[in-house]
């Protein structure tokens, strides 16, 4: 299988904490990968280098085999320009925690936004394929609501509506159901994986254990900035072999 993202040891640093050590792993296309791991063991930080919104230190990540952020040339990189970053940054599309909708926009209009902004589609046709998203996360009728009328679970998916209209190659979800009250999560898990069965490829940091069972191909678990385990569901999940695995999966089920 063919893979879209291929990182090699990726270290990052914050000042003079090092945040990721030498992490290194594949995505293949059409593959679900879930990221476990306690808070502040650099899943997040991780998701963010692959999609440029933090700068990777030392080591690579190539995303459909472009090395992200810079280019080589002889033996030597360069940098690319905010200009180039912003086009490779096209590859993925990312949900985060928080939905960060635009309040004055309606949820359609949340979702044009983007291919009409940036992609220069015209409104009628980017509009059309927006209905058509809306209404694959369950919302056309509320394509003309604002936001603040939504409820957490339909914000985030207009969120993802919003990332997909770009046709991104890659979808990152970064603890999607995180910031959502209890009865909401299914509904956003509904839709991701109703994602999965149509073969979209996605990398998603969770702490939903059910989910990273059902849906995912690879389980990762990560801590103090390390990649600790990593394999099918079946094995990390129901079989941990790394003590910090263990306790982890123990304190999630009690």
């Amino acid at each position: 299988m063919r893979n879209i993202v291929r990182a090699v040891k990726v270290n990052k640093y914050f000042d003079q904490f090092h945040a990721l050590k030498d992490v290194s792993l594949e995505v293949n296309y059409g593959e679900v990968m879930c990221i476990l791991g306690p808070s502040g063991s650099g899943k997040s930080t991780f998701l963010r280098c692959i999609n440029q919104l933090e700068k990777v230190d030392q080591g690579g990540i190539w995303v459909d085999n472009e090395l992200a952020g810079y280019r080589i040339a002889g033996n030597k990189l360069y940098a690319l320009s905010d200009k180039q970053i912003a086009r490779q940054r096209l590859q993925t599309g990312m949900v985060f925690q928080r939905f960060n909708l635009f309040p004055h926009k309606t949820a359609l209009e949340n979702v044009i936004e983007g291919p009409c902004r940036v992609l220069l589609r015209p409104k009628r046709e980017a509009a059309e394929e927006a209905m058509a998203l809306l209404d694959r996360v369950g919302l056309a009728h509320k394509a003309h609501d604002y936001p603040q009328s939504l409820s957490g679970g339909q914000q985030q998916r207009v969120a993802i509506a919003r990332a997909l209209a770009m046709k991104p190659k890659l979808m990152l979800f970064d603890e999607p159901t995180s910031a959502l009250d209890p009865e909401m999560v299914g509904e956003v898990l509904a839709v991701m994986r109703q994602l999965a069965k149509e073969g979209t490829t996605m990398l998603v940091v969770t702490h939903e254990m059910g989910f990273a069972r059902e849906v995912a191909n690879q389980v990762v678990f990560m801590d103090e900035g390390r990649i600790i385990e990593q394999g099918a569901p079946e094995d990390i999940l129901l079989n941990p072999q790394n003590p910090r695995m263990k306790n982890f999966i123990n304190a999630i089920l009690l």
